[in-house]
């Protein structure tokens, strides 16, 4: 046993003698020369960015095992979008209840209608909105 513990000891040490003269010559490469001057100049920065890695690292590692605050996180966001749902809900209901009217309905309507249907407050506010809309959409095309 001793000689064969004996022999591994040599053929390491042959190994390690050839693959010395390769990483000389890859040093003795201007530009890996160069990167190796970047890599040193960087290093007060490269240590800092690792640091903070690490950091948010535990911090992602304690957030992801954290069942109260999983659970927590799951129940503001249901109490945020269970109003929104509740919003497109009613607006999806009554588009879907206005062209059940609107298929069924026969009447035609004239320009008296129409100058009738101008006084309406809903279709005022309507119209106000869409005014609006159109007017932030001119301006943010003027700015860019």
């Amino acid at each position: 046993m001793e000689a064969s513990v004996a022999n591994k000891q040599p053929a390491v040490a042959t190994q390690e003698s050839a693959l010395r003269p390769d990483v000389l010559e890859q040093l003795l490469k201007p530009e890996v020369q160069e990167a190796l001057t970047t890599l040193v100049d960087n290093l007060p920065k490269l240590a800092e960015m690792t640091a903070l890695l690490t950091k948010t690292y535990d911090l992602a590692q304690k957030v992801v095992t954290d069942r109260v605050l999983i659970q927590d996180t799951i129940g503001g966001l249901q109490e945020v979008l269970k109003p929104i749902e509740e919003k497109a809900k009613y607006f999806a209901s009554a588009a879907i209840e206005a062209n059940d009217r609107a298929e069924t309905d026969e009447t035609t309507i004239g320009l008296f209608g129409m100058l009738k249907m101008l006084k309406d407050p809903e279709l005022q506010r309507m119209l106000r909105f869409g005014q609006a809309y159109l007017d932030i959409l001119g301006e943010r095309k003027q700015q860019s």
